[in-house]
């Protein structure tokens, strides 16, 4: 399933005080800390995702993956898309950078993912129904922004 006929899911965004360029290095490191530790590759087996390690181009780039996604298009200080799969989901993660002002950017992250069956219907209660997912691209985001604005 292509990633524009993934419903979507949500959008989490922040203004950050730093240029795209700090924005851009902060996202890249930001995600391959998150990903890189055991809990994560741990849960992408479990849950049957095929790339279940971080591989690949650093920083991240096309073809670059991290336990549960593959990087399918970098376009540094941005966008950079993230899609995966495993057994109850497809989805993407898609992080967009625009200016906001002087020395100021915005960091969006749409979430689009598609939960077929029953236990699809099931897993998409667990992570979104619950406010996991919310907290976990809250949580994200703001390591970003501090990252950045370092």
């Amino acid at each position: 399933m292509g990633i524009a006929a993934l419903p979507y899911v949500d959008e989490h965004a922040t203004v950050i005080a730093a240029g795209a360029d700090d924005v851009w290095r902060a996202l890249g490191e930001t995600l391959d800390r998150s990903f890189s530790r055991p809990g994560a590759a741990r849960y992408a087996r479990l849950v049957g995702a095929p790339d279940r390690t971080a591989s690949g181009p650093r920083p991240l780039a096309e073809g670059s993956t991290l336990p549960g996604f593959r990087v399918v298009t970098a376009v540094p200080g941005r966008e950079l898309v993230l899609e995966g799969s495993h057994r109850f989901s497809c989805y993407a993660l898609i992080f967009r950078l625009e200016q906001a002002g002087p020395g100021r950017s915005r960091l969006r992250a749409e979430t689009r993912a598609a939960f077929p069956g029953l236990t699809g219907g099931l897993y998409r209660r667990l992570v979104i129904g619950t406010g996991g997912h919310m907290r976990g691209m809250r949580r994200l985001l703001a390591t970003i922004r501090r990252r950045s604005e370092q």
